[in-house]
């Protein structure tokens, strides 16, 4: 049922909170009908096309998403059935006919439909690359400009690489369902990697002009709370949302006049402690409801400094035994370096370098800025200011991002001024 008409203000304003919690939903629930993603997504854009030009006449439906879906299945099945022929030559997704998921929590006649395309866009199937960019496509929403604006490449690019990843989802007989309680833990690795790979790249831009995607970052952590919301006894989906909202916490101190701003030197009166709250109470969650993964103890270290009342109160006996846990969890340079980090901090910059020591000859971050620019800090708090003016150069000349190089180059100057006394 509708309400009276609506102003256009009005109704723009609803079809973009509508879009960004329901667009998964109608999409989903559509590619059930079509049995074909581009047919669905096509479908879908008709009904938001609709929506804009019947509701400032009609009024905002008191259930725009199920207004939405309706529509979209309709036109669905209209061209299902004017092109039935000629789709029956054409490969389509294997969709099981199965009773509900267990998994599944929300209301409907086919509670998981979101599930089924968050699985399907992550198969592993596809390439990381490909899992990335159909979930932004299909499970955001967000066009093809939008993706191909997230990581950098001609839209010309991004939209093959997407309608690649279709084709291979129907040639290859990928099925568009959850995946059975058996299959659940290795299937949840890619889809909480792609979400937390969305996240990384918009809270810290791997290069441009500005630190923070923000529409990257907002889509991730709708993401996280959908994923939650379906599987809430999960500890590997708890946990990220955690890290996500912990993080998120911080965000309106992370720049300052479109400088960096260190975490050391961040105004934590402005951290956000609803966030905080949430954040830390999921990361208990996470703890409880399975032997720790990386995400439940990334996200307790995010908590031991979003709790730490002061940069110097910060507990950083206890960061460097998380990152302990985290390098037996998920060895990786990442984790290494992060851990040497809080040795600094913990035992002094020398202490620091050693266990820096490893990651400098490691291939695998030969050109990661951020290894070069703890080796500077160290050597800077050492004032060991020749060989920390070096190590800034490489980190500058290495960082992609323009905020983060203008911070590197604005240390390198004041090294500099100490070496020219």
């Amino acid at each position: 049922m509708a309400v009276a008409a609506a102003p256009p203000s009005e109704v723009a304003t609803a079809l973009a909170r509508v879009h960004r919690e329901e667009w998964a939903r109608v999409l989903a629930a559509t590619a059930r009908v079509t049995r074909d993603l581009d047919l669905a997504e096509e479908c879908t854009q008709d009904a938001f096309a609709r929506a804009l030009e019947t509701w400032p006449v009609d009024g905002i439906p008191r259930r725009p998403g199920a207004w939405l879906t309706t529509v979209a299945g309709n036109r669905a099945r209209d061209v299902v059935r004017r092109e039935a022929h000629g789709r029956r030559l054409l490969p389509q997704l294997v969709i099981d006919e199965e009773p509900p998921s267990p998994y599944a929590v929300t209301p409907g006649p086919v509670p998981d439909d979101r599930l089924r395309l968050v699985f399907t866009c992550c198969h592993p199937a596809l390439s990381p690359e490909a899992q990335v960019a159909l979930t932004l496509r299909l499970v955001c929403g967000l066009s093809t400009a939008d993706v191909a604006r997230a990581f950098l490449v001609q839209e010309s690019t991004m939209a093959a690489r997407i309608t690649r990843a279709k084709r291979k989802i129907a040639a290859a007989r990928i099925p568009y369902r959850v995946p059975s309680r058996d299959e659940l833990p290795a299937r949840l690795g890619p889809v909480t990697d792609v979400v937390h790979l969305v996240f990384t790249t918009g809270h810290t831009a791997p290069s441009g002009p500005e630190l923070v995607r923000e529409h990257l970052v907002d889509v991730a952590v709708d993401m996280g709370r959908m994923l939650h919301r379906l599987l809430p006894d999960e500890a590997s989906v708890t946990g990220l949302l955690a890290l996500m909202l912990l993080a998120q916490a911080r965000r309106d101190t992370r720049v300052e006049h479109g400088s960096l701003v260190l975490l050391a030197d961040q105004d934590r009166a402005r951290w956000d402690r609803e966030l905080i709250a949430e954040g830390t109470g999921l990361v208990a969650q996470a703890l409880v409801q399975a032997p720790p993964d990386r995400f439940a103890v990334e996200a307790a270290i995010a908590a031991v400094h979003a709790e730490a009342p002061t940069w110097e109160r910060t507990d950083w006996g206890e960061v460097v035994g998380l990152y302990d846990v985290l390098l037996r969890l998920w060895p990786s340079p990442v984790v290494a370096l992060g851990r040497a980090v809080a040795v600094g901090l913990r035992d002094g910059p020398e202490a620091g370098l050693v266990a820096l020591e490893p990651l400098l000859t490691d291939p695998a971050v030969a050109t990661y800025p951020y290894v070069s620019a703890t080796r500077a800090d160290l050597l800077r708090r050492l004032e060991a200011w020749d060989d920390a003016a070096l190590a800034y150069e490489e980190a500058s000349a290495l960082a992609g991002n323009e905020v983060e190089r203008a911070f590197l180059l604005g240390r390198l100057e004041q090294v500099r001024a100490h070496l020219a006394r």
